[in-house]
């Protein structure tokens, strides 16, 4: 079912690309630094419920895309502590009203010691579809798929549901549902969000609730406490 489901995407992102042209505008740099009071990923805390640290870089050419983001970690369910780095890449073409994003994510530990157990690092194909029905609003579809999920767990598939809206030019509010499903587990578990941004003097100050269920009880969370609700206070800042 998975395979034939990747299989189908890629047979979509094809028949796009067809009749996409090449992208001749000249690439740009970009970079990122955040703090946050929690590094929370699909509901599961990262970081043991503590501070995370975090920055990245992104260049950008036409529809292409590639960056590569880091934070630190300290999780049990990931890595017994140390640093994760993201490298990614892809395209984002458009079609009519609807905006896409095909590409593939590297999630790396170099803080873990894989040798005392299963391999952390993994990677996802990555496909998302966004829409605007009003200026201000945009709804977001996503699917992720890795063929062997994070500690060897076999096939992972999640998908998102998101939404957000634009208030004001400094204040912005969104909402997402997820669900992870990965084959060594017995069941999939489900994730919400719900947050608010405010941009203010070159600072985008953030504030998020997120929750999880069953993450724990089914294995995806090691810590009972790194898959209950918390909320997350951030601040960041493009350079």
């Amino acid at each position: 079912m998975k395979k034939q489901l990747l299989l189908g995407l890629a047979a979509a992102a094809s028949a796009m690309f067809g009749g996409v042209g090449a992208a001749h505008a000249e690439g740009a740099f970009t970079g990122n630094v955040a703090l946050a009071t929690d590094y929370v990923f699909r509901g599961i805390s990262q970081t043991e419920g503590g501070p995370a640290v975090s920055g990245g870089i992104d260049y950008t050419n036409g529809i292409f895309y590639a960056g590569t983001w880091g934070s630190n970690v300290s999780s049990a369910t990931i890595s017994s502590g140390g640093v994760e780095l993201d490298v990614y890449a892809g395209v984002t073409p458009t079609l009519g009203p609807v905006s896409f994003n095909f590409g593939v994510i590297g999630y790396f530990y170099p803080g873990a010691d894989d040798q005392a157990g299963p391999e952390t690092d993994f990677y996802e194909g990555r496909a998302s579809a966004s829409y605007s029905p009003i200026e201000p609003l945009t709804l977001t579809g996503s699917l992720y798929y890795s063929p062997d999920f994070a500690l060897e767990t076999g096939a992972g598939l999640y998908y998102e549901l998101a939404a957000a809206y634009a208030v004001s030019d400094v204040f912005g509010v969104k909402a997402a549902f997820g669900e992870q499903d990965v084959d060594d587990y017995a069941d999939s578990y489900t994730t919400w969000l719900l947050g608010a941004t405010y941009a203010y003097s070159g600072f985008t100050f953030g504030l998020t609730y997120t929750d999880t269920e069953d993450a724990f009880d089914l294995g995806y969370a090691l810590d009972e406490s790194d898959a209950d609700e918390a909320i997350t206070f951030s601040v960041s800042r493009a350079l």
